[in-house]
């Protein structure tokens, strides 16, 4: 099975590195793939769920234009309940960080700037949950 994880951030310096470091840690097993915008993540999901790969992780920020990260979230678990969700962002709503938790599988709620040895345990931890890794 080709398994996915999936970033969304409306910005690249924060996707580029967020991918560098799930790359240095977990290589070839999964691929990883960036959106800029809630639309062109959904675009992503339909091509890697197109290409029958399994999206099995999605970290997403929580503020961005036009769609909030926690709204994004809930969605991608009411289509995809299986693939767990991990909010990286420097602001969310308390409210929303709720709503994620209870709606969207929310794994873990991380603050930026975040810590990149933090990161990647949870990340494994939230994989290990679902028994990726």
């Amino acid at each position: 099975m080709k398994r996915a994880i999936l970033c969304v951030d409306d910005e690249k310096m924060v996707l580029d590195n967020l991918v560098d470091q799930l790359e240095s840690t977990f290589g070839d097993k999964f691929q990883y793939e960036i959106a800029e915008s809630v639309d062109e993540a959904w675009e992503v999901i339909d091509d890697l769920v197109g290409a029958n790969y399994d999206m099995v992780l999605v970290i997403s920020d929580w503020l961005m234009p036009r769609v909030k990260g926690d709204t994004f979230l809930v969605d991608v678990h009411k289509k995809y309940p299986e693939t767990v969700s991990i909010m990286l962002t420097g602001q969310a709503d308390p409210e929303a960080v709720q709503n994620a938790f209870d709606n969207a599988n929310l794994y873990a709620y991380i603050k930026k700037p975040w810590n990149e040895d933090d990161l990647i345990q949870r990340v494994t931890l939230a994989l290990e949950k679902i028994g990726i890794i």
